[in-house]
């Protein structure tokens, strides 16, 4: 249990997971890109798109997204028309998936898929919507619930979702800027902070920007040792938890992995550099911001990032050499990390349970209301490819259980027995839990907004440490009722579904879905 457990869940969904958003119904969607050809699942019932500036197949009577639902562990077929390969996403207020962009007819496509009960709700798209083509771009919520999409390949510039102006676009000079022979600047990472501003990160650099006023607030120092973060060197980033307990603000960033700038260039020729082994924080509430580099106990290229019920990170999939691209990298990262950001410098990272499948490009991971994480995808190749390769293209899914899910924390576990549904601003609500053995003082109560994984970046991702006014407990002490405040502002939690967690003696309840 000290290492985690990993479990295969499907042998085969038919499809590779390049994309994933768990959706408030507890049901993830799944999909993949549609221009190679058939995939392994077969539309329902004699179901055929048909697509006349698809690259492969005009006619294609296979799936190339699905719907998985996490408590049965079934999935069916969804049917998604133009191209979505290599797009963002961001889930709106009302809990429908806003899914950006991708290539050719699906470049300037806008597609939706709401929570749903019954089995008839399927992707609804519209074609031609947005001002530029965002291929390889990231797509941020804001605090008024609409969605700024950033950069794509040869795209410097960013846009509005409902859009803000006749052109449509901004131009945005610190993406081209960035891009270098390799590019290196594409899913720029993008967080929202809690003064409402933006943190930018592309290939080196990073900026501060106020999208209300397009203008670049500031410019932080560079990371040292001059590795590229961004695809396809393909780093991960996180915003630390934003902590409303603290005495004072706390906004801080952390990136690990990716490799030196010409890795990719390398790769194309047949020579797979290490990747690097570096992490770095960035405190932006500090006076004069410097990164402060950390060291993975590997070097890691293409690996997924996610925050925690705990607030703890987990780091999954990847390789230790090359880049992003198709058979561009060697040496998988079999074995996760979890890295706790509020222990001591050199007590921080921990070693997981190895997995026995080799997750490299386009594969995802997300976390589950239950405390797992569903791991999915690893497509490097131009097709699907099963025999006579190194690394198959692999159709599974699989969970992994963090050491917190182990049976023997049970006795620690809280159980959530009610919750106040939908929260206001700076207004309090309660909680009500139990717990076999409990101690008070060391309960926190937790929001987490579930990110849209992609790419090795999980885009909108964030967690939000609530206020106790006061826990009352029985003579037991087995149940418990909390008094806490909701989030102060939109800019620290934009409004939307979060998975409500209880956390004690650092083992989390699991997740309950709240509104605000």
């Amino acid at each position: 249990s000290a290492g985690g457990e990993w479990r295969l869940l499907q042998r085969s969904i038919g499809i590779s997971a390049m994309h994933m958003q768990l959706l408030n119904d507890d049901r993830v969607v799944v999909f993949d890109r549609t221009d190679f050809g058939p995939s392994n699942l077969s539309l329902p019932n004699g179901r055929c798109r048909y697509d006349s500036h698809e690259m492969v197949s005009k006619k294609d009577c296979t799936a190339h997204s699905v719907l998985y639902d996490v408590s049965s562990n079934t999935f069916r077929a969804l049917t998604v028309q133009t191209d979505p390969w290599c797009s963002s996403g961001a889930v709106l207020p009302n809990g429908t998936l806003l899914q950006i962009g991708g290539f050719n007819d699906g470049a300037q496509t806008v597609r939706m898929q709401s929570p749903c009960s019954g089995g008839d709700c399927d992707w609804v798209e519209f074609p031609r919507v947005l001002s530029r083509r965002r291929w390889y771009a990231t797509a941020q919520i804001l605090p008024d619930g609409d969605v700024i999409v950033v950069g794509g390949r040869r795209e410097y510039s960013y846009e509005f979702w409902p859009r803000r102006s006749d052109s449509g676009s901004f131009e945005f000079d610190f993406l081209r800027e960035t891009s270098d022979d390799s590019e290196n600047n594409l899913y720029p990472f993008v967080h929202l902070l809690p003064d409402g501003n933006l943190f930018i990160f592309a290939n080196t650099r990073s900026v501060l920007f106020d999208y209300r006023r397009n203008d670049v607030v500031r410019e932080f120092p560079e990371i040292r040792g001059g590795d590229a973060r961004n695809y396809p060197s393909s780093g991960a980033s996180v915003l630390l938890p934003i902590d409303e307990t603290a005495a004072e603000s706390n906004s801080e960033i952390m990136i690990c992995g990716g490799a030196s700038p010409a890795a990719y260039q390398a790769a194309l020729r047949g020579t797979f550099r290490r990747a690097t082994s570096t992490c770095a924080r960035l405190n932006l509430a500090a006076r004069e911001p410097e990164w402060k580099l950390e060291h993975m106990p590997t070097p890691r290229v293409m690996s997924d990032m996610l925050i925690l019920p705990t607030g703890d990170f987990l780091i999954v999939n990847g390789a230790t050499s090359g880049a992003a691209g198709w058979e561009n990298a060697r040496d998988p990262s079999m074995r996760p990390l979890i890295y706790r950001p509020n222990e001591q410098p050199d007590g921080r990272f921990s070693v997981m349970a190895e997995s026995q499948r080799p997750r490299l490009y386009h594969s995802t991971a997300v976390l589950l209301a239950d405390g797992r994480i569903l791991v999915g995808g690893s497509n490097p190749h131009e097709y699907y490819n099963f025999t006579g390769v190194d690394y198959p293209t692999d159709l599974s899914l699989e969970s992994f259980s963090p050491p917190y899910l182990s049976p023997d924390n049970d006795h620690l576990r809280p159980r959530i027995t009610d919750a106040d549904r939908i929260l206001s601003y700076h207004k309090p609500f309660t909680v009500d839990f139990t717990a076999e053995s409990l101690n008070p003082s060391a309960v926190t109560v937790r929001l987490l907004a579930p990110p849209f994984s992609t790419h090795s970046f999980s885009m909108n991702q964030r967690m939000v440490v609530l206020k106790i006014a006061a826990i009352s407990c029985d003579s037991s002490r087995m149940r418990c009722h909390v008094n806490a405040a909701a989030p102060s502002t939109a800019e620290i939690a934009p409004p939307g579904y979060y998975l409500l967690f209880v956390v004690h003696c650092e083992i989390p309840s699991h997740g309950s879905w709240i509104k605000i």
